[in-house]
């Protein structure tokens, strides 16, 4: 059993890993909006737990348990979030702050029920993989809309950093998960681009929006 504080910690740190971030305390600090030093006396208890491997002015790693409890996070709070767009009619830009109050219920009978009753899905409601009740989670190999030439006709598979202001603004846009997608434009001047969706519409998007929206 771990504190809240405990597994936003954990999550945190592998969040930072995933995205090639350095786990540094002030990396840390900014993602949970807290301060450095709390960090630094929770670093210092999670490696006495085995949980996190830390050395000073290095960041922190976590351990194969830290990962695996850390997996374990993030497999509520995707689930969550999914039975929430599914089941209750949420909006996907809606669910964080819900989700992250209810991955916090330990029960492991209950995430189970649950998972079966969702049946079993791959990818939430922002197209990032689920782990299985292993930590098993599917590979995809997929590339930041940025990435792409003019011409280049792609879908909409998942957003990087899933914050409700830039789901919000896709949403505004008309643009969803497995959304159709042809680069018509890319203006040099601020990489900004122009895009026709597969319903038709044209539309254009920031470089930094852009650099958020994974296609394959």
């Amino acid at each position: 059993m771990f504190t809240r504080s405990e597994e936003d910690h954990l999550k945190a740190i592998h969040s930072l890993s995933v995205t090639g971030t350095k786990a540094s305390t002030s990396a840390i600090s900014e993602r949970l909006d807290t301060k450095a030093s709390s960090v630094t006396d929770m670093l210092k208890r999670l490696a006495e737990k085995g949980l996190v491997a830390h050395e000073p002015y290095h960041g922190a790693k976590l351990t194969t348990s830290g990962r695996k409890a850390a997996l374990v996070l993030i497999r509520r709070h995707r689930l969550w979030e999914t039975f929430l767009v599914d089941k209750l009619g949420f909006r996907w830009d809606e669910v964080h702050e819900v989700a992250e109050q209810l991955e916090h219920v330990s029960s492991e009978k209950l995430i189970d029920r649950l998972d079966a009753h969702l049946g079993h899905p791959r990818f939430d409601p922002h197209g990032d993989p689920i782990p299985d009740k292993k930590g098993r989670m599917v590979a995809r190999k997929l590339m930041a809309l940025d990435t792409c030439v003019v011409g280049d006709r792609v879908r909409l598979s998942s957003v990087r950093n899933s914050t409700d202001v830039l789901l919000h603004h896709l949403t505004r846009k008309g643009i969803a998960l497995g959304s159709a997608i042809t680069v018509t434009a890319v203006h040099d001047f601020d990489g900004s681009m122009e895009l026709k969706l597969g319903d038709g519409r044209s539309l254009s998007v920031s470089r930094e929006v852009a650099d958020q929206l994974m296609v394959q």
